[in-house]
């Protein structure tokens, strides 16, 4: 994004913060954040820590389940976390999260009223969002040369070896699944195997499965086509004018990435005081610039660049959120392993 515009954009309000700067090199108090890799403007850490004395202690993950299988255990100590909508309600479910007291949050009130009382967390008792969006499909306009609207062209042979899928059984699983017809959140074991099926047919077509380093292969133009996170896709776009987003029309995963307070956090109250800092909306408005992903915020949409604030990559149309083929992924636990099962089974036919 235009890092230029971000900070004129925000010049008069760290003009207010530094009037107002805490002697943070006395302070020893800190926080430790473990939040998902590029998901955050770098300076905004520093910002806090100037303005409270609290020293951010930041660490980052790649996936929910690498987040999970680290924190679970109970060995390692965190007081922020990031998961997604399905990780929330497994956390939740599980015991692994504190309760948020939103009335220390004197910026909880510009949380818009849709990302409130969601499935995964009801009463908002437990998180906080951060960011949405959606899953869909980033190609390059210059080697596609049909419209994109569909899942199928994921399989059409004449983009062999010019495919990235994601290297996560969810998401390709869910690829597959809307493809077919079913819900992503489907536990027929029927359907599943329908789907792992699909995806091994696939498979000579996939030049590689990845993760982040997807992102820089699409803009150096290394592949035609790849599953992408619209947040991602706003950054690529960014970067290399000949690719686009579409969302196909079997649907796709609409997705809420949500702040919340692990249990053993041994900071709890400069855990709230982050997740204000992070609802303020010029703070959140700097974020969701730098990072490509959407705010929950509408006074924060209002601050952005009027190219980010307007474009229906980042923002679609609502019709579209409230289609029943958008889902929000659930909680998997109850049929993990076959999940697990299925993937190892479509990588190994690669």
């Amino acid at each position: 994004m235009n890092k230029m515009i971000k900070k004129i954009l925000m010049t008069g309000a760290i003009g207010v913060w530094t009037l107002t700067l805490v002697g943070c090199g006395a302070s020893k108090e800190s926080i430790t954040v473990y939040n998902w890799g590029d998901y955050i403007d770098p300076e905004v850490n520093d910002l806090f820590t100037e303005e409270t004395g609290i020293k951010v202690i930041y660490s980052e993950y790649a996936n929910n389940e690498e987040m999970y299988a680290t924190v679970e255990p109970g060995n390692v100590n965190y007081d922020i976390l990031v998961p997604s909508d399905y990780m929330v309600e497994k956390m939740i479910h599980n015991g692994m999260l504190e309760k948020i007291d939103t009335t220390q949050l004197t910026n909880y009130m510009h949380i818009d009223e849709e990302f409130k009382n969601l499935p995964f967390d009801p009463d908002d008792s437990y998180s906080v969002p951060y960011m949405w969006g959606t899953v869909g499909i980033v190609y390059n306009t210059k080697l596609v040369d049909k419209p994109v609207d569909s899942w199928d062209v994921l399989w059409d042979e004449k983009y062999k070896e010019q495919i990235f899928m994601y290297d996560s059984e969810r998401d390709s699983i869910m690829v597959a699944l809307k493809k077919l017809g079913y819900s992503m959140n489907t536990r027929d074991e029927k359907e599943l195997e329908e789907a792992k099926e699909l995806l091994i047919q696939q498979a000579p077509l996939v030049l590689a499965y990845v993760g982040d380093e997807g992102k820089g292969k699409m803009v150096n133009e290394e592949a035609a086509l790849m599953i992408a996170w619209a947040g991602d896709a706003m950054v690529m776009m960014d970067e290399n004018p000949d690719l686009a987003y579409a969302i196909p029309k079997e649907g796709s995963n609409y997705f809420v990435d949500s702040i919340v307070i692990p249990k053993g956090s041994k900071n709890i109250a400069g855990a709230h005081q982050y997740i204000d800092f992070l609802c303020r909306p010029e703070i959140a408005a700097r974020n969701a610039e730098y990072i490509g992903y959407s705010t929950p915020m509408s006074a924060a949409k209002e601050l952005l660049p009027e190219e980010i604030k307007n474009s229906e990559v980042a923002y679609p149309p609502k019709e579209m959120l409230n289609d029943e083929k958008m889902e929000m992924f659930n909680d998997p636990s109850d049929v993990i392993e076959l999940y697990s099962s299925l993937w190892t089974q479509v990588k190994a036919s690669n």
